[in-house]
């Protein structure tokens, strides 16, 4: 990072500049913004608690559709206010209360769309979302998985629409671990998650709009809908619902502009207005700028905001953020661009001008960290933004995101906007909003001298601080990635002339090797009597299974045929000890190569496939369990080779190991128990004794086809 050379004094051209920005509307529809309307009226909705309550109402009145976009949703979440309680009769959980919702509106639809996660937030993530909102409810609550954006990429919008009149925007997901009160209480009896585990207070804010900016957020959130491949059913007039009465109206007549990040859309492009309209307002900025948000290593942005306080010299710029991040992994994937963020400005040399914060909270003894949940910014009171972006570089050109971005167009507006300022740092100090207002001119001073009492809220300092792991290092580029990964694109480069000769090498290896132990030199080897007088040494002792087990592995290894080894594992360990034994040794060298197979070609496989491929190959794969069975009961390619096939394709490994267990036990148990009658049946064939045998097989493919039933039934249910 090169340092920004200070400059000393504004020119007259960068006067003007300022002056023509400052005076010009930044929001510019197709550029900086989607759409330029108006808010008729407006409310900010600070922390949990307030936005839930609020929202519940809302629902309350809804009459027609609702459309709930989100990062995270979870049916558990209390969709409560302040008082932890519900007083209108239905349920408190969010899932139970949209399905008693609808009952009692027969009319009334949801629609849920939430991002499908990738694996390493399974832990976080509820289990089984969609039944748990829909069920019972008549296909009138709909819930999806949106997995339209590219690898890596998020839909981290939050969006709630009522009917068209009433919108919610902000940083808050309906999901668990984020309902506290503006208060902050370092602990709260409330602030609990469903297994009743306390978690730290949680900051965020959302916002309430209605007027034409609520109907245009609602075409935005039936456009995602349908661009996550969901049919928009036919509606009558969305009709105007009640403005909640416990909610104050703040502002009225507000402009306001729709900025959005997203990577769905033609031509693989990526919609930066989110990106475009952060930059524009912070050019504008002539005196304060403050800003709340989870993330900060946009590197763009703290470019912008140093230059801009060159520019300006009497800029100055509060940033509210978490002391640390909510996860181990964010931290290794964040901390380093957070350093990087903060450094800038002591480069730029402007470090005495902006104070990164973060906020803490004291009850007695106990002292916690609030977590900063916010993606806010306000900019000369004349600009107010709340959304989902943070200020990191995914939010400016990986996910799909949406802010709200109000601009004053009066005294009324800039005092709204002045208010939701002092009121976010005056609850961040244990102060009211009047003291804020009179110590406007020595806010740093404040800050400073909050920090000094033994209050029970404070803002201290932000320490710069970079990990120097390796895994840091690797983790950052593909956490905070600033365009969509785009494995697709990545595949095309890595499936190159020289690394298709090297997979088209393996295979021919593969069938040569097993062509050889059974055409060459190499089958007086691969000799079940030989095999059988080697393992013989070993039958009595307890290590004779297990050595058995270790040759099937290294056989699978070496393509050795795999009938050989059972008949001379049977031969040796005994009937019933050998077909244990031969199972184990199947299962386990199976598993092992099925391994191998994943770690070389599933990803590259599904890459070069593309996205519809791979969903038809997910859908073929899906009958895994039976095609396994067919494959080793009537065995068209060498054991190893099905192994590392199967493990290069998107078959899960679950499905594989049952379909080989189920498929390999009759041919094993006949050989272990029944050999010689096999070889007798073999000599001396008839009719009935064949039927016999056709009778068996079809009955084991019925119990393979309810195997593969049961299968597909847990998969639908995951």
């Amino acid at each position: 990072m090169e340092p920004v050379e200070r400059s000393e004094r504004l020119d007259a051209n960068a006067i003007g500049e300022v002056h023509l920005l400052q005076s010009s509307s930044t929001l510019i529809p197709g550029d900086t913004v989607w759409r330029r309307c108006e808010a008729r009226r407006v409310a900010v909705l600070n922390d949990a608690a307030a936005y839930f309550a609020a929202l519940r109402q809302a629902l309350l009145e809804a009459q027609d559709l609702v459309y709930i976009i989100g990062w995270d949703i979870h049916s558990q979440t209390r969709l409560v206010g302040e008082s932890g309680r519900a007083d209108d009769g239905l349920p408190e959980q969010l899932g139970p209360f949209l399905r008693a919702l609808v009952h009692r509106r027969p009319a009334l639809r949801i629609n849920i769309l939430v991002w499908d996660f990738v694996s390493f937030y399974a832990s976080e993530r509820e289990w089984n979302s969609a039944t748990k909102f829909t069920a019972g409810t008549d296909g009138r609550v709909r819930f999806h998985f949106d997995s339209t954006l590219p690898f890596g990429s998020a839909q981290h919008q939050k969006i709630v629409c009522v009917d068209g009149s009433l919108a919610f925007v902000g940083g808050l997901d309906l999901t668990i671990r984020r309902w506290d009160t503006s208060d902050h209480c370092a602990d709260h009896a409330l602030r609990r998650d469903p297994q009743g585990k306390p978690y730290l207070p949680f900051h965020d804010v959302q916002c309430m709009v209605e007027g034409d900016a609520a109907a245009w957020l609602f075409d935005l959130a039936q456009g995602r809908w349908r661009a996550a491949g969901q049919q928009i059913e036919d509606q009558c007039a969305l009709k105007s619902i009640r403005w909640p009465a416990t909610v104050p109206v703040e502002a009225e007549h507000v402009p306001v502009g729709i900025a959005r990040t997203d990577v769905v859309c033609p031509a693989g492009s990526t919609i930066r207005e989110v990106e475009r309209s952060m930059i524009a307002a912070i050019r504008s900025a002539t005196s304060f700028v403050y800003i709340e948000n989870q993330f900060t290593s946009a590197i763009k942005i703290a470019r912008e905001l140093a230059e801009q306080m060159l520019r300006v010299p009497s800029v100055r710029v509060l940033v509210v953020a978490p002391k640390l991040h909510s996860s181990w992994l964010e931290s290794q994937a964040m901390q380093n661009g957070r350093g990087a963020f903060i450094d800038y400005f002591n480069a730029a040399g402007v470090a005495d001008r902006i104070r990164f914060v973060y906020p803490v909270s004291r009850s007695g003894d106990t002292e916690a960290a609030v977590m900063v949940h916010s993606k806010l910014m306000i900019i000369d009171d004349r600009i107010l933004r709340i959304g989902s972006a943070n200020l990191n570089n995914r939010s400016m050109g990986a996910d799909s995101e949406c802010d709200l971005i109000f601009e004053a167009a009066s005294d009324q507006h800039r005092d709204f906007v002045a208010s939701v300022r002092h009121r976010l740092i005056a609850h961040f100090c244990g102060l009211d909003e009047q003291a804020v207002t009179q110590n406007e001119d020595r806010l740093f001073a404040l800050l400073d001298d909050v920090s000094r009492t033994d209050g029970t809220k404070t803002l201290r300092d932000v320490e710069s601080s970079v990990l120097t792991s390796t895994l840091a290092t690797m983790v950052q580029p593909v956490a905070d990635p600033e365009l969509p990964l785009h494995l697709e694109r990545a595949a095309s480069r890595m499936w190159r002339t020289k690394t298709l000769i090297g997979i088209a090498s393996i295979a021919v290896a593969l069938v040569g090797l097993a062509m050889a132990w059974s055409y060459t030199s190499l089958s007086d080897l691969a000799d079940a009597g030989r095999i059988s007088t080697l393992l013989s040494a070993y039958s009595q002792s307890v290590w004779g299974p297990a050595f058995a087990i270790a040759a099937f592995v290294v056989g699978g290894l070496a393509v050795f045929p795999v009938l050989v080894l059972i008949a001379a594992t049977a031969a040796a360990l005994g009937p019933w000890l050998g077909f244990v034994t031969a199972l184990a040794g199947v299962l386990l060298s199976a598993c092992i190569l099925f391994v191998i197979g994943r770690g070389l070609g599933r990803e590259r496989l599904q890459q070069l496939l593309g996205r519809r491929a791979a969903r038809i190959q997910e859908r073929v794969v899906g009958k895994g369990v039976l095609a396994v069975v067919i494959i080793r009961m009537i065995p068209i390619a060498p054991f190893s080779l099905v192994n590392v096939v199967a493990g290069a394709s998107t078959l899960p490994l679950r499905d594989f190991l049952v379909g080989t267990l189920l498929g390999m036990t009759p041919g094993i148990l006949a050989m272990a128990v029944l050999g010689a009658q096999i070889a007798d049946l073999a000599r001396n064939a008839s009719w009935s004794s064949i039927l016999l045998l056709a009778l068996a097989f079809l009955g084991w493919l019925g119990v393979c086809a309810g195997a593969q039933f049961v299968a597909a039934w847990l998969a639908g249910r995951r």
